[in-house]
């Protein structure tokens, strides 16, 4: 496919979300939610609160109306330009005193919400060229609050995110502080950047899907603020994400901290004149979407972030591109001690293992992914389900890359699924309005323990090895003896902590599937063995 051909796949995925999008928004003036994109809250009326994350998807509508991008029938339609307006001043009334909102609960005054929706309001206010002084005084309150306040966790998308979002505030309002607050945060994601690796941290490791996001943010930053410092760390950044790029043009998957298979295209265009392995990510990218290897994170929280993304992504497409490609690399074995990830191309396979997360991995040719395998999940007689999948700083991890074999020992842990009930709902929502009113971060503290970061480890163990040579990889796992499992699978798409952006759609999601233990495993415990040589285990 010609480049210029290409470039076009980025308009035209964008353009498919419109209808989606303008049914998301309150289109009426004379209403009280005018300008609202949360669904759920102005239409069906199940929310108590409007979802601040929401308002982001003025971006799109804002672009739309000012850019003309092929096939944008939307091109100058004044409505674009007055919902994307009403979008803004919704996002002013419905928040706090202070410029906070809420995501998930209320007086959660949530910072991913707060920059995600913020970044994309001033944003628009440039490309719209508005000049609006309740607009400007509404984004320097949530400045304000940004260079008092910062989250618990440790999320490098937020920070590169927050150092955007201030940094626009400075554009737009001319004070200095923001320019200062916008270098602070900066920093802090850089401080959260492996140096050897490149990863940048995502709670408790690396997450290549979310590299995408930090990518993206920050070379947005540089863009904008023409602070060359950070090519170099953006070029670890970029290195580590090609070898995630799998060889079908799928990226990303369960191997991550956070399960994610995020992929955002813009921040690689702007960088490609510099790091042109970022062009070649995205001429992967784009290619594999052609085919239908992209993920798709359609539902009505997620679909705004990509695409004002792809709209961007062909705005600043860059023309000057190598005819090398990601996928002519040459065999090899790279191992990532920090990290916990394994890496191997050898006779036209392609595997990824993430070893402090139990050994899950994913292996494919050139076509599609050819097994995925996210670590054994099983039932005890005691009603528990446990899993070996959940990274794991105390897992134990040895690496013989040279030798192509890979191996972790760890103890299963009980799988947490907490769900809502009436009566849960009402006591949360006494929280909220109590405890969490005024101690909103030590209520996110918790509910990150609770639902993302806390391990009830059990003492039954496991052992997962393994040996990947000459593109046939050879799975071990030992269960142990007196276990008793009813049941026990190695899960194809399995996830057990809390992750909006999870547990979305790609191919290898319905195409691999789930394999269930031997009888005499589930019995008596021992090794498990399989192989696979890429035969015996493609879909069509």
């Amino acid at each position: 496919m010609e480049y210029s051909n290409r470039r076009n796949i980025f308009a035209e995925l964008a353009m498919s979300y419109v209808p989606h999008l303008t049914g998301l928004v309150d289109r009426n003036p004379y209403s009280r939610t005018y300008g609202c994109f949360d669904r759920e809250y102005w239409h069906y009326r199940t929310r108590d609160f409007a979802c601040g994350m929401s308002q982001e998807f003025v971006l799109p509508f804002a672009l739309l109306y000012a850019r003309p991008y092929p096939g944008n029938r939307w091109y100058g339609l004044e409505r674009m330009r007055e919902l994307a307006i009403a979008g803004m001043h919704f996002s002013r009334c419905a928040s706090h005193a202070d410029g906070t909102c809420d995501d998930y609960f209320p007086w959660e005054r949530a910072m991913g919400a707060l920059v995600f929706s913020t970044y994309a309001a001033t944003e628009s206010c440039q490309v719209l060229k508005l000049d609006d002084a309740q607009l400007i005084d509404f984004f320097c309150r949530r400045g304000d609050h940004l260079l008092r306040h910062n989250e618990s966790g440790r999320l490098s998308n937020h920070q590169a995110l927050s150092a955007l979002t201030l940094y626009n505030i400075y554009l737009l309002s001319g004070n200095d502080s923001y320019r200062r607050g916008a270098e602070e945060r900066v920093a802090l994601a850089l401080s959260w950047q492996h140096p050897g690796e490149g990863w940048f941290q995502e709670y408790e490791g690396a997450d290549p899907g979310y590299q995408t996001c930090t990518i993206d943010f920050l070379a947005k930053y540089w863009r904008k603020s023409g602070d060359d410092t950070l090519l170099a760390p953006l070029r670890k950044a970029v290195d580590f994400c090609a070898l995630f790029m799998h060889p079908d043009g799928s990226y990303g998957g369960e191997y991550g901290s956070r399960n994610t298979y995020h992929y955002y295209p813009h921040g690689f265009e702007l960088l490609s004149a510099h790091i042109p392995v970022a062009a070649q990510l995205n001429d992967a990218w784009l290619g594999g979407a052609a085919k239908g290897k992209r993920y798709y994170n359609d539902d009505d929280r997620m679909i705004g972030h990509l695409t004002y993304n792809w709209l961007q992504a062909w705005e600043d497409y860059c023309p000057q591109r190598s005819s090398e490609s990601l996928h002519a690399r040459a065999d090899f074995r790279q191992w990532l001690p920090d990290a916990g990830l394994a890496v191997a191309k050898e006779n036209g396979r392609y595997l990824v293992a993430g070893m402090k997360k139990g050994g899950v991995f994913k292996l494919y040719d050139e076509n599609r992914c050819l097994v995925s395998d996210t670590g054994l999940i099983g039932e005890l007689p005691d009603g528990r389900v446990v899993v070996s999948h959940l990274q794991d700083e105390k897992h134990r991890v040895e690496a013989q890359p040279q030798q192509g074999e890979f191996r972790v020992n760890g103890l299963f842990a009980v799988r947490p699924q907490k769900l809502a009930s009436p009566f849960k709902q009402i006591l949360f929502r006494l929280l909220n309005l109590s405890l969490g009113r005024f101690f909103p971060d030590l209520l996110r503290a918790l509910l990150q323990k609770l639902l993302i970061t806390g391990k009830q480890r059990t003492e039954l163990p496991f052992e997962r090895v393994l040996k990947f040579t000459e593109g046939r990889l050879l799975v071990t796992d030992r269960v142990p003896q007196g276990a008793k499992f009813l049941r026990l699978s190695a899960g194809a798409d399995a996830t057990s902590i809390y992750v909006a952006a999870s547990n979305v759609y790609q191919e290898s999601v319905l195409g691999c599937p789930w394999t269930e233990a031997p009888k005499e495993i589930l019995r008596e415990g021992g090794a498990w063995q399989r192989e696979f040589d890429g035969k015996d285990c493609l879909y069509d």
